[in-house]
């Protein structure tokens, strides 16, 4: 059965993923097109085929995921068709409109200031698109398609076509443009991933020790986080042994961990990244300390 929470069209994701096209397309136009700097997916593709035959690439991007769309529909739910035809028809409309609209920023000839004007904004602007569950087609689609019928997933396909399309635009860039392209390639990797995982970044942390409700206790009071206990078994003992599992900010990582030495220096501590956390004192604020001086006040 559907989840049809999960297939609910907002009107708020379309307006994200609106910005987002609208982002991406400003800077495949204003920097990667007008320093000649390719591009990897369907994208590169479009501008190989503006500078080899002069197609604009606002109607190459329609031209080519249209097709790409029709055919992997059965791979995708009814939202996710959804929001790739309207990304595909965002892309292009901006495409088209920012070719129009006479801006131009002054890079001096800069490739090194380009590639990361083009690898910041393109990597905001698909990283909102992301976000909210959009996407223009194009690779995505095939690695798709190419997970469910062959097993090799998504990522890896994504790269090898990404690949095959930049050493393909090396007919129409030189060496030089190409080096800048992929620095391009990387700043656009890491906004995306920094806009997929959240701004916050956190600490998951797993504690066993001995002296687990001291360390509870000082948690609560010092850091003011909450700590979950999860109830475990030692693999050789068989002894019940409380795991403590608590979120932190970076920020507070190393003050946890000193409150831990303090109360049990042979406590075993385990220490992960959390890409994102959503709850009190990460996505809103902790509640306020209640003042010593209240009854003054």
């Amino acid at each position: 059965m559907t989840n049809k929470k999960e297939e609910k069209i907002r009107i708020v994701d379309l307006l994200m993923i609106a910005i987002g096209c609208a982002t991406y397309a400003f800077a495949l136009v204003v920097f990667n097109i007008a320093n000649q700097l390719a591009d990897g997916g369907i994208s590169g593709v479009t501008l190989i085929l503006r500078a080899l035959f002069h197609i604009d690439p606002a109607y190459s991007t329609i031209l080519i995921n249209i097709p790409l769309i029709w055919i992997g529909y059965r791979f995708l739910g009814r939202r996710a068709i959804i929001y790739t035809l309207y990304g595909t028809i965002m892309l292009s409309a901006f495409l088209w409109l920012w070719q129009r609209v006479p801006i131009s920023i002054p890079l001096h000839h800069d490739l090194f200031l380009a590639g990361m004007a083009a690898g910041i904004f393109g990597g905001a602007g698909s990283g909102l698109l992301y976000r909210f569950g959009g996407t223009t087609g194009g690779t995505d689609i095939i690695a798709r398609i190419v997970e469910r019928r062959q097993g090799i997933p998504m990522g890896q396909t994504l790269l090898y076509l990404d690949v095959v399309v930049l050493a393909a635009s090396l007919i129409y860039i030189d060496v030089t443009h190409m080096a800048y392209t992929l620095l391009c390639a990387y700043i656009f990797s890491r906004i995306v991933n920094f806009i997929l995982n959240g701004a916050y970044t956190a600490k998951g942390v797993f504690i066993i020790s001995d002296q687990s409700q001291a360390i509870i206790d000082d948690i609560m009071t010092d850091l003011e986080r909450g700590v979950s206990i999860i109830h475990g078994e030692g693999g050789y003992s068989h002894a019940d042994r409380p795991i403590l599992y608590v979120v932190v900010s970076q920020s507070e990582l190393h003050d946890l961990q000193g409150l831990i030495a303090d109360r049990d220096e042979n406590a075993f501590v385990t220490i992960f990244d959390v890409n994102e956390a959503i709850g009190e004192g990460f996505t809103y604020s902790k509640p306020k300390k209640r003042s010593p001086f209240r009854f003054f006040s």
